[in-house]
């Protein structure tokens, strides 16, 4: 078994043990990325802004899946939520990456909020 699937099966046992636990499932989406196993790794990240809206981390990498697979009303709606809540918790890196991140979804869609 290589070291990613290894890595894999521990952040999906993790998962299992504590259902909750929202950075072994951001975690795991990531690795999923890697493996281009994008409706998995969506699945993931929702099940994280579901349980855990606070989870800033979550906006960007969910936002560009919906971006990526043609949800374009759904990327600007949560690039814009993670601004405002970047913006609450004095997070200026994150609220910087998130504007980038709808500017050029605007650029790239004609996207209009």
């Amino acid at each position: 078994m290589s070291d990613e699937q290894q890595k894999i099966k521990k952040l999906a046992l993790n998962i299992k043990k504590n259902p909750n636990d929202s950075f072994s499932k951001f975690a795991l989406a990531l690795e999923l990325l890697k493996r281009e196993q994008v409706t998995k790794a969506i699945l993931l990240f929702e099940s994280i802004l579901k349980q855990e809206p606070g989870y800033l981390g979550v906006y960007y990498h969910l936002g560009k899946l919906y971006q990526q697979t043609g949800n374009v009303k759904k990327a600007g709606e949560l690039f814009t939520k993670g601004i405002q809540l970047a913006e609450e918790k004095n997070n200026s890196r994150t609220k910087s990456e998130l504007s980038e991140a709808m500017e050029t979804l605007k650029i790239e869609t004609d996207y209009d909020s």
